[in-house]
């Protein structure tokens, strides 16, 4: 199964949820972004690291490089295998001189640990169909040069601060309601909504 490489593209705190972030991954050379949750401590150790800046006492993660590097142990790259029931699964490939090894992470850790090594990050095309979001390039420019007629604007996506939001939310849209609100949320780049209004859509498309 032929990989596609991710890059991180941004990384903010959770419009929904207090006390998570979304971590947005883009593929190489395409238009699909890739949101995933994150708890804070692993965003943090993200971020720290993406920003260059040095904790007073070492991570976790600083220390596993620490740890790896000590033992001339290798992480060559990253791979989001696999998605089960919005739970994204990863593995670091690692290798010590001859011998390559397949270690189970948490997705999050993994891209901590990516960052720290300066290592590839991957996943597959049908891990992108199913989780990712589709970004339109040219629509920008083009509403500029062909401004389009007045529409109704899109119905509000409710954001509730609650401990937990699942796509029941969104089950009194329409379709088509759920394709514009989606379409609207893009727009304004607010990648966590238009993930949920996506798999209210995938769960109806299953029915």
């Amino acid at each position: 199964m032929k990989k596609i490489r991710l890059f991180i593209t941004r990384l903010e705190p959770s419009s929904i949820q207090s006390g998570v972030y979304t971590l947005v991954l883009n593929e190489h050379g395409g238009t699909r972004r890739l949101p995933i949750i994150i708890g804070s401590y692993e965003a943090q150790a993200i971020a720290v690291e993406m920003e260059n800046l040095t904790p007073n006492r070492p991570l976790t993660h600083d220390l596993f490089k620490s740890f790896a590097s000590s033992f001339d142990i290798h992480l060559n790259e990253v791979v989001i295998y696999n998605l089960k029931e919005g739970v994204f699964y990863a593995k670091l490939i690692c290798n010590n001189l001859d011998k390559e090894v397949e270690i189970d992470s948490r997705t999050s850790d993994a891209v901590a640990l990516a960052v720290r090594f300066n290592c590839p990050i991957y996943t597959y095309d049908f891990i992108l169909e199913q989780a990712g979001v589709e970004i339109e390039e040219d629509s920008e420019s083009e509403e500029e040069s062909n401004p389009p007629e007045e529409k109704p604007k899109p119905p509000p996506v409710e954001k509730k601060k609650t401990p937990k939001q699942t796509s029941a939310d969104y089950s009194h849209l329409s379709n088509e309601e759920l394709n514009e609100a989606l379409k609207n949320a893009i727009d304004h780049e607010d990648y966590e909504v238009a993930s949920k209004l996506r798999d209210e859509l995938n769960r109806r498309k299953k029915q």
